[in-house]
């Protein structure tokens, strides 16, 4: 239960979110999302006109639709015409081109784990369709989804506490299923999609089916399951990484309805079914202590949206979730900590809410403002068990969080009535209050309050110069305040221990970021669209969340045998007083009627400034491009794309350090647009087409080598 000064706190936010000004005007920005749904919105201004290209389109940076140009940060969206070009098979593939992000585990599957900036784990906010995504696990994934059912991912970069709460350091992956108007056009009603294909480098078949349907006008209807099985993954040294079994199946259902005018309910269910045979460690590279895991993740979730264009007070979305996530992990040999047959349990449920609302109004003749506040719940409950008793390293524990934010996007021309072109000024707030319990050990309750300022202007319709500050917090996870029992044994009966740490403070950090860029029409061909944008950015960090695991050298620091328990270890998590990451990151763009180009850059570096040692998830220099040719002649799309990174050497363990590489992949896709075959969609590809032996950074296994990648599907509409 919530004290009276919580209540007190969020009475007061959004009290300071209400309106004082009357009147509204509509903004060139306030573009609807489904405009940018494949990546890059397009118009016409007048009848047989070029189409006018506006760029990528955002909802999760302001909670309103926003241009990625314009946004004062970094904002990426991958659409699904990139997602099935790529025939993506794990969020890996989905994301492994967008700058700042890094994907370490290994190639297993279930081992992936996003990066952002330098952070990982409970640092990063995964949402699906607006539902947290709280399961973290030290050596499991936290995806657990199918790339066949998504619609779009959105990659909101840095600091976002200001809206997101607690894990909002890192930044934001906000991950989108698909609905039925993403396969039907406004006249057609019904239609189904199937499809079929294999990747060589795990032997990976999958099947998908999908159905949809809009019955009436106010009606859509779809569902979709996919199955997808695959075997040990071929590396690009000849070995294999055997003991990597998947066999998965990944399902949703989604039913939106308008009961009324601008009144709109939707009601979806998603599932994840993966049963896999891997070491209980899916990060590692070995292949002994072999669990059969079953992974099993359902989210059930309820939205309602209110959106009447002639009502400038009101807009409302609101959303209640439940996501149950169960990790069984059955020990098929005595190699690790318990003996053949033994049950490992994990279950994590979130339950919570979210609810925002907009006005906008206008504040003068050249400037508008569009308020957005709300208030968010949700709660974590973890339970662990090993052969029916406790769980070392799993306690039972449960937190609640309540946060109240408010926002503003003030849009002006001629900014303080002398300077050219216009600017944008987004002002946030949030007030979050947490808890956690555990019968181990003793609780951690705290609040935080995270301000935030971002600032863009545009001399010109062309130029964009911006700049961003912001506060962010990320509150100790249970796994990290009620650590308990044996982490790992060595040898002569001498183990390394967890030791619980309730007193662990919040890892709070400041970030300062700036940047710029240049976006142009027709500079090659008419219609064409350039667009390049730069970031720099210096996070400082209070109170960094590390894990200290001490290990005295057995006959070296201790006996084990003169004194039994001697040269036992700890592992325990600690406060890092003072931290410093910094980076840069570069997104670039163009397309026309025939060539679609991107690139991304991206580094990152970052220590404890009291010892100097290396912290954080550091990448080396690393380059993307993405490269397509278009022919229309052929109903045919061409394309390559290349990951460079140079030599890593940002640690002071040489067990770290990686060696530079540069893997290529290229692709094909055909779908004819009209004739007996309209509805037919073939992908091919090659993966890492010269078999380049590389290992990516914090990861103990190399990567997958050539991989030839085929996808056949059919989709019929009426």
């Amino acid at each position: 239960m919530m004290n009276k000064s919580v209540v007190g706190s969020a009475a007061l936010m959004l009290g300071v979110c209400a309106p004082l000004t009357v009147g509204f005007a509509q903004t060139a920005d306030e573009a609807k999302p489904a405009e940018a749904e494949s990546g890059m919105a397009a118009t016409t201004d007048t009848e047989g006109a070029e189409p006018l290209r506006l760029g990528t389109v955002s909802v999760t940076a302001t909670l309103n639709p926003v241009r990625t140009f314009s946004f004062p940060g970094m904002v990426s969206v991958v659409g699904r015409d990139r997602i099935l070009s790529q025939m993506a098979s794990s969020p890996d593939d989905v994301l492994k081109l967008v700058p700042g992000v890094e994907f370490a585990g290994g190639p297993r599957r279930t081992g992936e784990v996003p990066s952002i900036r330098g952070f990982s784990g409970p640092d990063v906010v995964v949402l699906l369709d607006g539902a947290r995504q709280n399961f973290n696990a030290g050596h499991d994934g936290r995806f657990f989804i199918d790339p066949s059912l998504l619609r779009e991912v959105e990659v909101l970069r840095g600091s976002s506490s200001s809206l997101y709460g607690s894990g909002g350091t890192g930044g934001v992956i906000a991950l989108r299923t698909v609905n039925a108007e993403d396969f039907l056009s406004p006249w057609e009603r019904y239609g189904y999609s199937v499809s079929t294909g294999y990747q060589s480098v795990n032997r990976e078949k999958v099947g998908t089916v999908t159905v949809f349907g809009r019955p009436t006008d106010e009606l859509d209807i779809v569902a979709s399951v996919t199955r997808r099985a695959s075997g040990s993954i071929e590396l690009g040294d000849g070995t294999k990484r055997d003991r990597s079994d998947d066999d998965i199946v990944s399902a949703l259902f989604k039913a939106g309805v308008e009961v009324a005018d601008f009144h709109h309910v939707e009601a979806s269910f998603q599932r994840f079914d993966n049963d896999a045979e891997e070491p209980n460690n899916g990060q590692g590279a070995g292949d002994t202590n072999l669990v059969e895991k079953d992974i099993r993740s359902d989210n059930w979730r309820l939205s309602y949206r209110y959106d009447d264009p002639g009502n400038h007070l009101v807009n409302l979305d609101a959303v209640l979730y439940y996501t149950a996530t169960r990790a069984d992990e059955l020990r098929l040999d005595g190699n690790g900590l318990g003996p053949a047959g033994e049950l490992l349990e994990r279950d994590v449920d979130t339950t919570g809410f979210r609810i925002d609302n907009r006005s906008r109004f206008m504040l003068g003749e050249t400037a508008g403002v569009t308020f957005t506040y709300g208030m968010e719940g949700y709660g974590d409950k973890q339970a662990g068990a090993a052969g029916g008793g406790p769980r070392d390293g799993v306690p039972d524990a449960e937190t609640e969080f309540f946060g109240v934010y408010s926002q503003a996007e003030v849009k002006m021309s001629r900014p303080l009535g002398v300077l050219p072109g216009e600017a944008v000024i987004i002002p946030g707030i949030r007030y979050d209050h947490y808890e956690a319990t555990s019968a181990i050990s003793s609780g951690n309750e705290d609040q935080a309050v995270s301000p935030r300022i971002g600032v863009s202007y545009m001399p010109t319709t062309w130029s964009l110069l911006f700049a961003n500050y912001g506060k962010a917090f990320r509150a100790p996870a249970v796994d990290e305040l009620f650590l308990d029992g044996i982490h790992f044994p060595l040898f002569l009966g001498i183990v390394n221990r967890f030791v619980a740490n309730p007193d662990l403070r919040p890892q709070k950090t400041k970030t300062f970021e700036f940047g710029g860029g240049f976006n142009f029409q027709d500079v090659v061909t008419p219609g064409d669209y350039f667009e390049v944008k730069v970031s720099h950015y210096r996070i400082k960090g209070e109170d960094f969340i590390d894990l200290d695991v001490i290990q005295p050298e057995p006959f070296v620091d201790c006996n084990p045998i003169v004194v039994p328990g001697s040269c036992d270890g700890t592992t325990r998590s600690v406060n890092v007083p003072q931290a410093e990451l910094r980076g840069t990151e570069v997104e670039m763009s163009y397309e026309d009627d025939r060539l679609r180009l991107g690139l991304g850059f991206s580094t990152v570096d970052g220590e404890n400034e009291i010892t100097g040692e290396k912290l954080g998830v550091l990448t080396p220099p690393e380059l993307t491009v993405d490269a397509a040719l278009k022919l229309p002649e052929f109903d045919s799309v061409a394309g390559w794309r290349m990951i460079a990174a140079s030599e890593f050497d940002k640690t002071t363990d040489p067990a770290e350090i990686r060696g530079g590489y540069a893997v290529h992949d290229i692709f094909y896709a055909w779908q004819p647009a009209q004739g007996p075959l309209a509805g037919l969609r073939l992908d091919l590809g090659i993966d890492n087409v010269f078999d380049k032996a590389y290992d990516r950074v914090f990861t103990t296994s190399r990567e997958p080598g050539r991989n030839y990648k085929a996808l056949v599907s059919y989709t019929q509409r009426w």
